[in-house]
């Protein structure tokens, strides 16, 4: 076993020593501060770098919440399209009803005013066809009034009026006993005639007119020629013709046709509404 034992050194050995000591001891200091500049070279370097990623993440930041905004614009945007979308549709669809409303109101009018048209040429119809009956019926009784005129004619004087005939049964035909109402026998076959005729008709009235001659008072002639034309009238019904179409009336004695012969006057009147 080796014993390494210290050796006194000499003074210029000390001397050495003390100078590597030094050498040493600076190089450690200069090692140290250049550690400490490092560390701080470091640490600013560290630091620069943490404010620029600082910078970085502020301006990040900033444009995270630019990008937040412009997306949340953009979402409300998009509800605002999406409701004016939704808005449009609605309004489409209420569009497309009312125009069908529209299409089916124009057809119901065109349906409506087609079945007026019809309505208004079946009405002209019916009225042309009317005023055809009516021509026709005219025309009818005219020609009825025609040949009763004649037939009359051949019996006593028959005339056009506006009240219709006016036969007048003068002296020539009938005449009554002075302040008497009886039909003489001999005038029977006249009024028979005459009631033949007249019973042929249909749609008209008759009336029978009495008169009397100036003879006595007014009062007296217009009670004697109402029972003279009612005297007519009755013997008329007696031979067939029907009462409810027979009146009388009696006007004593105005308008006399020949002072003291007694007038009678058989009406016909134009024809009623509906022909019995």
């Amino acid at each position: 076993m080796m014993d390494f034992s210290r050796v006194p050194l000499n003074p210029d050995e000390r001397g050495l020593e003390d100078a590597s000591a030094k050498s040493q001891g600076k190089l450690a200091l200069a090692l140290g501060v250049i550690a400490i500049a490092l560390s701080l070279v470091l640490g600013c370097v560290y630091l620069i770098s943490i404010r620029r990623l600082e910078g970085k993440l502020a301006r990040l930041s900033q444009q995270t919440e630019g990008l937040n905004r412009l997306v949340e614009r953009a979402q409300e945007q998009s509800q605002t399209s999406a409701q004016q979308a939704s808005e449009a549709a609605a309004n489409a669809r209420a569009a497309a009803q009312q125009r069908d409303l529209a299409k089916q109101d124009q057809s119901n009018s065109e349906a409506q005013a087609e079945l007026a048209r019809q309505q208004a040429t079946a009405e002209q119809q019916k009225a042309d066809q009317a005023t055809r009956q009516a021509e026709e019926y005219r025309q009818e009784r005219e020609s009825e009034l025609q040949q009763l005129q004649q037939a009359l004619g051949q019996i006593a004087e028959t005339r056009r009026t506006a009240m219709g005939l006016v036969m007048t049964l003068d002296s020539k035909s009938i005449r009554f006993d002075f302040d008497k109402a009886n039909i003489k026998p001999e005038y029977r076959d006249i009024l028979n005639r005459i009631a033949g005729i007249l019973m042929t008709l249909k749609g008209y009235t008759v009336a029978v007119y009495g008169y009397t001659d100036d003879i006595g008072t007014q009062t007296y002639n217009l009670q004697l020629s109402q029972r003279r034309a009612e005297a007519v009238r009755d013997f008329l019904v007696q031979a067939g013709i029907s009462p409810t179409i027979m009146s009388a009336k009696g006007f004593g004695k105005s308008d006399p046709r020949v002072r003291g012969i007694v007038d009678s006057k058989i009406i016909t009147n134009g024809p009623l509404i509906e022909p019995h």
